[in-house]
């Protein structure tokens, strides 16, 4: 039996959705600016058009390259940390863990940041990639408490300037909460956290770490990829 094609009733060619897409959520941009900017290059499309599209496709091409980028992380040190977000003024928590090489590998949207909100997120991130040989974290009693619970307090590292792997990776997300103005509800957080990070990890090349070249090759080929994923 063939695949459905997902893109077959859409007016607008596939690869216009995907260029769309990742202009949303991998840059700072609002859904006007992203029509703006396809309007420049002689693509008139409407920004609710846009709106409509990420949150249908987002999910879909997140879902693509968590599955490709399966068994590729690293276990080796792992840095877990929080993000406070404001949500129609009330304070929420985005727990946050990229392993040593700045992969993003779970977030977890709560409303309190006590012993059993971080024991579901370490559980959930362990049950999907294993254990790792190092878990860095902030000074946070909540992390300790759960990690006895667990079996692996053992493992716990904090202290200093040893977390900043974790602290330095809540930018992109920190620059795209302000151009979204803030999120409306727990559920859109969550599944934005989680579409943006994905894309975060295939177009993230450490490039402070490559030569020029190594660099451009890496991204032709990270674009590449990003046209061809297969969402069916």
């Amino acid at each position: 039996m063939s695949k459905v094609d997902p893109f077959k009733y859409f007016k607008t060619s596939s690869a216009i959705i995907r260029l769309a897409v990742m202009y949303y959520v991998r840059y700072p941009l609002s859904f006007r600016q992203v029509e703006d900017i396809l309007h420049e290059r002689g693509i008139d499309v409407c920004h609710e058009t846009i709106r409509y599209r990420v949150n249908r496709f987002g999910p879909r091409f997140a879902g693509s390259i968590r599955r490709k980028r399966t068994g590729h992380h690293s276990n080796w040190q792992w840095h877990l940390d929080e993000v406070f977000v404001k949500i129609n003024g009330e304070t929420h928590y985005l727990w946050r863990a990229v392993d040593h090489e700045g992969e993003v590998l779970e977030c977890y949207v709560t409303r309190r940041r006590d012993r059993k909100s971080a024991k579901k997120f370490i559980l959930k991130a362990l049950r999907r990639y294993g254990y790792p040989h190092v878990v860095t974290t902030d000074r946070l009693l909540s992390y300790g408490a759960a990690f006895r619970e667990i079996g692996i307090e053992g493992r716990q590292q904090c202290g200093g300037r040893s977390n900043n792997r974790c602290e330095n990776s809540h930018l992109p997300f920190r620059r795209r909460e302000r151009a979204m103005q803030r999120f409306r509800s727990m559920a859109c957080l969550q599944q934005f956290s989680s579409i943006q990070s994905s894309i975060y990890n295939h177009f993230n090349h450490e490039r402070h770490l490559i030569s020029r070249q190594t660099f451009k090759a890496k991204r032709t080929t990270a674009l590449h990829e990003w046209f061809g994923l297969a969402i069916a």
